[in-house]
């Protein structure tokens, strides 16, 4: 499966190529760089921003669960230590209460693991959206016809060589930085 998307990839990328090369644009040096997307993603102070942002949401939402996880171990130690003195009754009633506690706890846990997620979400769609707007004004003020993902050893490698002068990374950091402080 992964190999038919690389296929897919790099004939498209081929076929881009192709069609740039020929027609109207025949005429014209073509021009093509490539970009790390990668190390845009680790670089850009309005990447390191965001993550801190998502790890003090993080954060809050951690404390909440780690204050009903120390009561719902207290809990659970009355309970274990007092059953043999609790009535019948008593004893069902701390059961239930931790049961009705425990239950809560799961579901807040649920909750804002799915808040996480979709703040992650957001942050990425976000991202990838600023990043092509960045990419996009690069190439057109470089005169660019195409800017390709290096990718990296953890993605699908779509330029297997690529000279160090095409690689408008640093460049591309340096317009996201300035235009997202």
């Amino acid at each position: 499966m992964k190999a038919q998307k690389g296929l897919l990839a790099v004939s498209l990328s081929l076929t881009l190529l192709g069609f740039l090369g020929t027609g109207a644009y025949a005429a014209e040096p073509l021009k093509v760089g490539v970009v790390d997307q990668q190390a845009v993603l680790e670089k850009t102070k309005e990447v390191r921003r965001v993550l801190e942002e998502l790890k003090a949401f993080s954060g809050a939402r951690q404390k909440l669960i780690s204050a009903d996880d120390e009561v719902l171990k207290k809990l659970e130690a009355e309970l274990n230590t007092s059953e043999s003195s609790l009535s019948e009754a008593a004893r069902r009633e701390k059961q239930e209460t931790f049961r009705t506690k425990l239950e809560a706890y799961q579901r807040r846990v649920q909750d804002f693991n799915r808040e996480i997620q979709t703040k992650q979400k957001e942050y990425a769609d976000d991202f990838q959206k600023k990043f092509e707007e960045v990419v996009a004004a690069v190439a057109k003020r470089e005169g660019y016809a195409a800017l390709l993902d290096k990718g990296s050893d953890a993605t699908f490698r779509v330029v297997l060589y690529a000279r160090s002068w095409i690689d408008l990374t640093q460049e591309v950091i340096k317009e996201f930085d300035k235009r997202y402080k």
